[in-house]
């Protein structure tokens, strides 16, 4: 049976790492690429193999246990995998797409001094999210979850030479611990409450517990918060943006299929918890939606074409914690795919233009870029369409079952949800035409070194473009003849939940038709009125803040969130780091060791002074001592 195997697949980009890394200044570029990236095409072909082996079980099998990794007292950690349709599920996305991003760095990152650094980070990067979603309990999941954070890390602060970046990734991994202290948190709940953290015994408890039990709230909100810190929720979004300091294969690996979804499946995984705990999946759903409009508003006003799409993932990440806190586990799940597909798709073409930009980002300076990058403006468009969520692209099936879900918990969220429908689609049209479109912007030798990008950096791109039209269709709704092929698949993982929600998303026919017509002819107006402002109109954003509307310099300055926390966190600290370094530590502790030390020093002046050199003094001392001895024997005695 493959399953058997599937410890290969987070072991062969491992074997890739310490090759790389060991290797790294005696490694040819052409080996090192092709070990990094045909070991991650081999786990995604084990993956592939195994996901044939179970796409039609209708029950989940035992954990495929490897070693004794850590058994103390009543505390029993097996390091052991789990097989099932949510574990294969995503080890095929991240393995998929984590090969082609290795393909395009081929291309991407040739002439950089750290080529073969940059993909042993890259394969212990796809080891650790591996590991994060194969693992059969709790702690192997945090090793993961904390191992992608280290990784990230590193890759974000890759071009470490430039402080700005280094700043970034520091930005990255301390935002990311205040999330894990919550996820660490629910951990010893768990443990406390279930005595084990292996999935399926604590599911298998939980599941006995009644609706609304207040240890369950707890231990979800918890885990909620160490999701919120890893996928990018407010108030834990900052460090996403900044994270577009790396290169941008890394933007894409990062902030399409991989680490921004671990809170996605952690969730999902979790999923029994938060069906009986409606409390904790209305802050899901609460939290989830305002984070998609929050940055979907910014989103609208940026001008680096990175970091659009970084508030675009922030804002799509949005979208999957709505579904998320309405029980629509599949639905999340499915956007999750969907958008791995194309937002890796949006970045890389990104990078593509960036590369016959040579270097350039502000979307101010491109334009009539369509006729030198064939391609890309293809394959980019694409993308544009699929996130809008325009039929028959991937986007519009995973974005309209979201809705339909909001729509059947509170018509509320379904209204809001269509609002940051609307706002997407503009801000990426936006985007699109501002680059694509009228006349070019930028400089004459910009002008004079356009041209495509390799045949490496273009065909990751075809690819994708084609999984962004295609991948809609492997959970096509009924009411447009499909047959909910991935809630079926999934139905073994969700069964417990399942139990609980019976047609809890149930919408008549007539009712989703309508729904689905209303969000996808207001999204087409939003990219009406975005040609009608960025073609016919030429409309170019202002290069000076001055020259904006305070209401736009509030978006373009992304609502000073950084500056807020600058305010009330950061500079309070160094605040108190300074006067703990020059109040408490210099002036209290140093000088109180200091005092002991002179105290010494001045006693020990005073005594030194017996030492004389003269000998009848010592001779002297020497029979008042013995004198004083016979005296205190007498005294006694």
């Amino acid at each position: 049976m493959m399953s058997q195997y599937i410890w290969l697949v987070p072991l062969l980009p491992l074997i890739g790492f310490v090759i790389n890394g060991l290797l790294n200044n005696k490694m040819p570029k052409l080996i090192a690429s092709t070990i990094a990236s045909g070991l991650v095409g081999a786990a995604f072909v084990i993956a592939f193999l195994t996901f044939l082996e179970i796409k039609d079980s209708t029950e989940v099998m035992n954990p495929i246990y490897l070693f004794d990794f850590l058994f103390v007292g009543q505390l029993q950690i097996p390091f052991s995998f789990l097989v099932d349709p949510l574990s294969i599920l995503m080890v095929m996305i991240i393995t998929g797409v984590g090969f082609l991003i290795h393909i395009y760095s081929i291309g991407y990152m040739h002439d950089d001094e750290g080529f073969v650094k940059f993909f042993a980070y890259l394969n212990l990067f796809v080891f650790f999210m591996l590991l994060l979603v194969l693992g059969s309990n709790f702690i192997i999941m945090f090793i993961g979850w904390e191992g992608v954070g280290l990784s990230s890390y590193l890759l974000i602060g890759f071009w470490y030479k430039n402080q700005n970046y280094n700043d970034a990734a520091k930005k990255a991994f301390i935002v990311n611990r205040v999330g894990d202290l919550g996820f660490l948190l629910a951990m010893f709940l768990i443990f406390k409450e279930f005595g084990t953290l292996e999935y399926q015994q604590v599911f298998a408890k939980v599941a006995h517990y009644d609706l609304g039990n207040p240890t369950l709230t707890a231990i979800a909100i918890l885990l909620f918060v160490g999701a919120m810190g890893k996928s990018a929720q407010l108030p834990l979004f900052t460090w996403l943006p900044d994270a577009m300091a790396g290169p941008t294969p890394v933007s894409a690996l990062i902030h399409a299929a991989t680490m921004v979804t671990a809170g996605i499946y952690m969730i999902i995984r979790s999923n029994i918890i938060y069906t009986l705990s409606p409390v904790a999946s209305s802050v899901v759903a609460v939290v989830g939606i305002a984070t998609a409009l929050f940055a979907a508003t910014i989103g609208l006003a940026q001008n680096d074409i990175k970091k659009v799409l970084a508030y675009s993932t922030v804002s799509q990440l949005g979208y999957m914690f709505l579904a998320l806190g309405v029980g629509s586990y599949t639905g999340a799940l499915f956007h999750v795919m969907t958008h791995a597909f194309f937002k890796a798709l949006l970045f890389l073409g990104a990078g593509s233009v960036i590369h016959a930009m040579s270097g350039e980002q502000d979307i101010r300076n491109m334009g009539g870029l369509s006729g030198k990058l064939k391609i890309t403006f293809i394959t980019f468009a694409i993308g544009t369409i699929a996130i809008a969520g325009i039929p028959p692209f991937s986007g519009f099936f995973s974005k309209d079952e979201i809705l339909a879900a909001a729509y059947s918990s509170n018509p509320i969220f379904w209204a809001l949800g269509v609002l940051g429908a609307l706002l997407t689609a503009f801000y990426m049209f936006r985007l699109f035409f501002l680059t694509f479109f009228c006349s070019f912007r930028g400089t004459e030798d910009q002008k004079h070194h356009l041209h495509e990008s390799p045949m490496t950096i273009l065909l990751p791109l075809i690819i994708l473009a084609v999984l962004s039209i295609v991948a809609g269709y492997a959970n096509l709704p009924e009411v447009l003849g499909g047959t909910h092929y991935l809630q079926t698949y999934l139905e073994p993982v969700l069964r417990a939940s399942n139990a609980f929600t019976h047609n809890h998303h149930h919408l008549e026919h007539a009712t989703e038709i309508t729904l689905m017509s209303i969000s996808t002819g207001l999204v087409i107006v939003s990219i009406i009125v975005a040609y009608s402002i960025y073609v016919l109109k030429k409309t170019i954003p202002a290069s000076e803040e001055a020259n904006l509307s305070p209401l736009h310099k509030l978006i373009y300055n992304k609502y000073y969130v950084d500056e807020i926390y600058d305010a009330l966190i950061v500079k309070p600290l160094y605040a108190l780091s300074s006067f703990g370094n020059t109040v408490i530590e210099r002036l209290g502790i140093d000088q109180l060791v200091n005092s002991f030390g002179e105290i010494v020093l001045i006693k020990s002046n005073y005594v030194s002074k017996i030492q004389s050199g003269n000998i009848s003094s010592y001779l002297l001392l020497m029979v008042l001592g013995i004198i004083s001895v016979f005296a205190w024997f007498l005294y006694k005695y």
